[in-house]
């Protein structure tokens, strides 16, 4: 067994699919503030960053300041969607199960407001499986991966030696990396290979199956 080892577990593009939720809250906050985002711009860019850094960026288009504003907004679109949410990755919950069954404790460490976040996990039944959950203020403070990770890593007392974070973007493994901890990059997510590669990822799984055996890898 595997009692003392911990995974750390991004949400969005990594157990969650959220990105049509994302975008589509995001291009409707904007529009409700009298701004267009251009339709043919992808914006999966945006699923990753601390989300007020994002409409920080958004804003600036526009010479529009209101960030605390257009976050509340945002955030309760984003609410009202949770009655149909954004789908789980095809094979997330088994996977988390049999990771609990090899004797990890597994973590959330995401940059989403923790209210969302574990809300989401609720309806789709996998808090359960989890033994604590770290992400942003509901204001979107304290949303930095590094700081989440460090956060996560003093409250529980974990060994980073003993500990792997699993994220699919590069903020997910730089926040790792500055906490010592080694990183899992998926490539079901929104980053990508060669974003997850070029970040240092200690291993890349192309499909949820391939996760324990990569954790296992690594924390042998």
């Amino acid at each position: 067994m595997a009692e003392d080892t911990a995974v750390l577990l991004d949400l969005d593009g990594t157990l969650i699919d959220s990105r049509d939720t994302v975008i589509g809250c995001m291009r409707q906050t904007f529009r409700d503030f009298g701004h267009e985002l251009d339709p043919a711009e992808d914006l999966t860019w945006m699923i990753g960053p601390p989300i007020l850094d994002t409409i920080a960026a958004l804003l600036a288009r526009f010479g529009d300041t209101r960030e605390a504003e257009c976050l509340a907004h945002y955030r309760g679109l984003y609410a009202e969607r949770m009655s149909d949410p954004s789908p789980t990755f095809p094979g997330v919950g088994a996977v988390l199960e049999a990771l609990v069954a090899a004797g990890h404790r597994l973590f959330l460490a995401t940059s989403k407001a923790l209210p969302l976040a574990r809300e989401l996990l609720d309806v789709h039944g996998l808090s359960p499986l989890f033994s604590g959950f770290y992400g942003a203020d509901p204001n979107d403070g304290n949303a930095e991966k590094p700081e989440i990770i460090a956060g996560l890593l003093r409250i529980e007392g974990l060994d980073p030696a003993r500990a792997v974070m699993v994220g699919d973007r590069r903020y997910d493994i730089s926040g790792a990396q500055a906490n010592a901890v080694r990183a899992i990059g998926v490539l079901w997510g929104y980053g990508g290979r060669e974003e997850l590669t070029a970040a240092g990822a200690d291993a890349l799984v192309a499909e949820p199956a391939e996760l324990p055996g990569a954790v296992a890898g690594l924390l042998r």
